[in-house]
């Protein structure tokens, strides 16, 4: 037997049916409108050259800034290019360092002495990340610590080493006190930053700090302990620079090789010895004496191809920046050198890296390098200066930003 509807469930019945088929009808439209913005996004500029619709002016200027700034190529001087440009778009949004704001920034702490002479790449560090985008004021958003006590200051004030390697000890025995962060990683996580050879000496005597943090040195020698993978090679750059970058002049560049300075060493010792009196190399066995002129010192870098940048009283030299500065091809003629940036650059596309035995060949190893090959490096020393740049305050890719990738790479292997 067949039931007969009321009147009230025909009504009820039929709108039900209504709102299915209205709901049917709405994800009939919503599919093919998906489907619609797909294909739609196939045939947009970006994947059909054709396709001619114009973006607003706005957009079209947005897009070029952003390709300028975050899409230029890298060519083959850096070992990954395309990584690091990602890393170091990544760095630049995420990376935070907390600075510990103990201690009296009239004595060691917070503030180096000055911007100047062998310890200016230590003074600009400090300067900078006080005012950068990376520093934090919450410890527990830093992916790094920054022990600020700078050893150059002590030195200015005249303390010997022996009480610099206590005022450190004590000095980061107290904030491992009052902090919690260094016990997390026994100071994997902690960073210190000194230039040339105060800092080091003064640091040395620290062993848990020399070990456990992270040491960002411009005396990378291997053979005194320094990590690569662990610390951080420091540039160590002069300036102001005297005179402006060189480059793109290859033509006024006559000169074979140049070298003047101290013989403080035993490399520059053999260097000048073997070739101070070489007609094609311009060596000599001590520094060029200001009453010869003004700023000869630095006009023999704009005449010379090769600069030969021997290590001194430390292995590093900061002839390696003024050559690069002034677009003179360095000749790295040390041994156990970690140079600065060297898993980020290939050192061997714009500079010439010999062993200290190399130094009795010197003169045929570069006259055996090709026209060719020479203007390869040039062109390729150009394209790296800006690494070798302080700048206050910072800009993109200089040498401070490229030592906070270098920090950057590093806090990603610390777990805890």
């Amino acid at each position: 037997m067949t039931a007969v509807k009321s009147p009230q469930q025909a009504v009820a019945s039929s709108t039900l049916c209504s709102i299915h088929g209205s709901l049917l009808t709405l994800a009939t439209l919503t599919l093919i409108s998906f489907t619609y913005i797909s294909l739609k996004s196939l045939h947009s500029p970006f994947h059909d050259p054709s396709f001619n619709s114009s973006p607003p002016p706005q957009v079209i200027s947005r897009v070029e800034h952003l390709v300028e700034e975050e899409d230029s190529p890298f060519s083959d001087v850096y070992h990954s290019p395309e990584i690091f440009r990602l890393n170091y778009r990544e760095m630049e949004k995420n990376f935070k360092v907390y600075i510990y704001p103990d201690g009296d920034p009239n004595t060691f702490y917070q503030t180096p002495r000055k911007l100047t002479g062998k310890y200016a790449s230590e003074g600009y560090f400090f300067q900078n990340i006080r005012d950068s985008r990376f520093r934090t004021n919450d410890p527990d958003q830093a992916h790094l610590f920054f022990i600020p006590i700078s050893c150059h200051k002590m030195r200015g004030k005249g303390t010997s080493y022996e009480n610099m390697t206590v005022i450190v000890q004590n000095y980061v025995e107290s904030l491992i006190s009052k902090y919690p962060y260094w016990n997390r990683t026994l100071g994997a996580d902690h960073f210190f930053v000194t230039c040339h050879d105060v800092g080091v000496r003064a640091t040395e005597g620290v062993p848990f700090l020399v070990k456990n943090s992270i040491r960002v040195v411009c005396s990378p020698s291997y053979d005194v302990g320094f990590i690569p993978h662990k610390d951080v090679a420091l540039p160590q750059v002069l300036q102001p620079f005297a005179l402006p970058a060189g480059g793109n002049d290859i033509e006024n560049r006559t000169t074979l090789g140049f070298w003047a300075g101290h013989r403080n060493s035993k490399i520059r010792v053999i260097l000048a010895r073997v070739w101070e009196n070489d007609t094609e190399l311009d060596i000599m066995n001590n520094r060029i004496n200001r009453a010869a002129g003004e700023l000869l010192y630095q006009k023999r870098f704009y005449r010379t191809k090769f600069c030969i940048c021997p290590g001194g009283s430390q292995v590093n030299s900061a002839r390696i920046a003024d050559s690069i500065h002034y677009g003179c091809v360095p000749v790295i003629l040390s041994n156990y050198y970690d140079l600065p940036f060297n898993d980020i650059l290939d050192w061997r596309k714009f500079s010439v890296v010999l062993k200290e035995l190399d130094v009795y060949q010197l003169k045929q190893i570069l006259k055996d390098i090709p026209d060719a090959d020479f203007v390869a490096l040039h062109n390729n020393l150009v394209q790296v200066q800006k690494h070798f740049q302080w700048n206050s305050p910072p800009i993109r890719y200089d040498a401070f930003h490229m030592i906070m990738y270098e920090l950057w790479l590093r806090h990603q292997v610390i777990k805890y």
